[in-house]
């Protein structure tokens, strides 16, 4: 069963401090591996206007140069990837999820969607993040199987919103449980 397009949440036994407490949208899980965005956690050392200027792309619309820049994940963390709403499809866009959130959940990797956030004509929703999480063909199953994770249905909120510090609670809550309830150890019959 792959779970592209599903949330993947940290179980609160996570030690991994690049993944404790994170929400993790998956892009691609297929037989070759899983690559996923980490959706709640700030890049401290980059902001959007610095990124930017060292790309250099002019800053556009003073509105959109407060947007946030995300830590997506430990692999190629120099990489830029924009996770958005489906209006917005150009050349290198990548389709995760056709039927959600109305118009779709996208991935773009080009300086194109960079210069158009900028210019307040990019997607409806978008969340930039600079890297990414990714697994070996089999590896996450087996952290899954390990009762590393929990996965859940995406929603344009916690893909999207600015509530970062929240986003692995109300992840958890889409399942009808409290973090307090989940065990770290798995069960068997």
């Amino acid at each position: 069963m792959y779970l592209t397009g599903q949330l993947l949440i940290a179980m609160p036994t996570m030690t991994d401090p690049r993944f404790e407490r994170t929400v993790i949208y998956l892009c691609a899980h297929n037989d070759e591996g899983a690559m996923g965005l980490v959706v709640n956690k700030p890049m401290a050392s980059i902001t959007f206007t610095e990124l930017l200027d060292q790309l250099d792309i002019p800053a556009g619309e003073p509105a959109m140069m407060d947007q946030l820049v995300l830590f997506g994940g430990p692999v190629e963390s120099g990489r830029g990837f924009v996770l958005h709403s489906g209006d917005f499809v150009r050349e290198g866009t990548m389709m995760v999820d056709e039927e959600a959130l109305g118009d779709g959940v996208a991935l773009t990797a080009t300086l194109d969607i960079l210069r158009a956030i900028a210019d307040g004509q990019g997607p409806r929703c978008h969340a930039l993040a600079l890297g990414y999480a990714g697994w070996a063909p089999g590896q996450l199953d087996g952290e899954m199987q390990a009762n590393g994770w929990l996965t859940a249905p995406a929603d344009e909120s916690i893909l999207f919103d600015r509530d970062l510090s929240t986003k692995w609670e109300r992840a958890i809550a889409k399942l009808g449980i409290s973090p307090a309830m989940l065990s770290g150890e798995s069960g068997h019959a």
